[in-house]
């Protein structure tokens, strides 16, 4: 499941709305949504995220999240290390090689790590 996934099931699950109310009502099918909010989809289209804010009446704060949400949810990234130091490529390649081990803690602290050195980099 992709972070934008999990949000829609957990705003559908609040509005106590079904896959198929919901799919209907913004113009998919049912199994189109239930393979985005598992992740078996790629990044949703800006329009569709569109729909969505809109079929859930969500504003400011709330619609930013979901389209931050939507822009980091592919499930299938590539990372392009080319000309990039070496040790970019030893970090893609071991997470990609291990990322299914590892536990939500673990993966909330890399997250962490890797916001604040990024936020640090951009001043």
């Amino acid at each position: 499941m992709t972070p934008f996934g999990k949000k829609i099931r957990q705003l559908r699950q609040e509005k106590g709305v079904t896959l198929k109310e919901m799919s209907k009502a913004i113009g998919v099918s049912s199994p189109y949504l239930s393979s985005l909010e598992h992740g078996k989809r790629g990044t949703p289209t800006w329009a569709m995220v569109q729909r969505i804010i809109a079929y859930f009446n969500v504003i400011w704060d709330e619609a930013e999240e979901l389209q931050r949400l939507a822009e980091n949810s592919n499930p299938r990234i590539v990372v392009d290390t080319a000309c990039l130091d070496p040790k970019a490529t030893e970090l893609a390649n071991k997470l990609a090689i291990n990322i299914a081990k590892l536990d939500p803690t673990t993966l909330d602290d890399l997250l962490k790590t890797l916001n604040k050195a990024v936020a640090f980099s951009d001043k």
